[in-house]
């Protein structure tokens, strides 16, 4: 089909805008894709939140008997990495039915597969629940152009479910984890390293709290789903030099909570696990989502996809966390789907590339999805 082979187009395209998070332009991206939008009808609105990154809104039909569907999925990348890259990451290149560049699966294939499939469909929109479609910024960093969107007052409408083009291979996933990312920081009193008695060791300290972490019982049973929520300790820093007694001493905590798991009350318990020695503040707080299969919409999806992979979908989730976190709970909680045609292994690779095929099954997915919402 023209729409599907646009779509490969479209993400070559997308591909040429550097939109490193937080070095690249995310808003010459945004309006490329707003201005398309906008010239077949849709309402287009642009959403700042700082130099170059910007979101962009962009809804058609819409009437009070239903909700719109939410299609999301974002722009921003994560950067190029240490390693040489063989392919340009910026050129949009194909090599037989690989699609290469930096965001080629992480998500730009998923961003033009929606977009072309809203485009196809959007002169038989009008007088129906409609689409919005949410592009966002930043999310690469904790959703930043998602929770912008979530704290303006009308700026994403309504929805009454949420499919996220997040790369999945074209599986249909029913939820994600989330992310709670913690600084803890211990502080101590420096010294000459010849009189360490004379001082009060930071690291040590640091080097306590992460052994206790390491114990921690979450005391919460494992999600059906998703299992189990995992921690480590990705960052240890402290001291300046050799010779002198560390004062201060950090440690980066990641952990990867479950749906329903209550973000303040882990946060509660992980001070009383650690101790006075150290001081906790939050870097990321980002929940995790999860649909129940047996949802009439979920369902329906499974029903679409069920030719395209061969056979009847899973009830499967990601360990990623993704935009879903900000979006879900502003639109009251809506079903939500993950489901988007990039190779989840190739996120944040060197040589990234997406399957050009799957781009193109996403298309009529896309379109399909639309069509059974909107009743067309």
């Amino acid at each position: 089909m023209h729409t599907e082979r646009n779509a490969v187009e479209l993400t070559k395209e997308l591909l040429r805008f550097d939109t490193i998070n937080p070095t690249g332009d995310e808003t010459a991206c945004a309006r490329h894709l707003g201005d398309r939008l906008a010239d077949a009808g849709f309402r287009v609105d642009y959403h700042p939140y700082g130099e170059r990154r910007t979101c962009v809104v962009a809804a058609i039909g819409g009437n009070a008997d239903k909700a719109p569907l939410c299609i999301t999925g974002h722009i921003d990348t994560v950067p190029l990495g240490g390693a040489r890259w063989r392919k340009d990451p910026f050129a949009g290149e194909v090599d037989g039915n690989r699609l290469y560049g930096r965001g080629s699966s992480d998500m730009k294939s998923g961003v033009a597969a929606f977009v072309v499939a809203a485009l196809a469909l959007c002169d038989r929109l009008a007088e129906t629940p409609g689409v919005t479609l949410v592009i966002t910024g930043g999310e690469e960093t904790g959703c930043e152009g998602a929770f912008h969107l979530a704290r303006q007052q009308g700026a994403l409408g309504h929805a009454g479910a949420i499919l996220v083009a997040e790369p999945t291979a074209n599986y249909p996933l029913v939820g994600h984890k989330g992310a709670f990312w913690l600084e803890a920081r211990a502080r101590g009193v420096t010294a000459h390293g010849s009189m360490p008695e004379r001082g009060d060791n930071a690291v040590y300290k640091a080097a306590r709290a992460a052994l206790a972490l390491e114990r921690l019982d979450f005391a919460t049973p494992a999600h059906p789903l998703l299992g189990a929520p995992p921690l480590h300790v990705g960052t240890f820093h402290g001291g300046l030099n050799i010779n002198s007694v560390p004062d201060l001493a950090r440690i980066g905590v990641d952990i990867r909570t479950v749906p329903g798991q209550d973000h303040a009350a882990l946060l509660a318990r992980l001070r009383a696990h650690v101790g006075s020695d150290v001081e906790l503040e939050t870097i990321l707080d980002v929940v995790g989502v999860h649909t129940e299969p047996t949802d009439a919409w979920v369902a329906d999806v499974f029903d679409v996809m069920t030719p395209i992979l061969g056979e009847a979908p899973q009830a499967r989730g990601a360990s990623y966390f993704t935009d879903a976190a900000a979006l879900r709970p502003a639109y009251g909680d809506p079903p939500t789907v993950i489901l988007g045609p990039g190779e989840p292994q190739m996120a944040h690779q060197t040589d990234e590339y997406c399957n050009a095929e799957r781009i193109r099954e996403a298309v009529g997915a896309y379109e399909t999805i639309i069509r059974r919402w909107c009743e067309i």
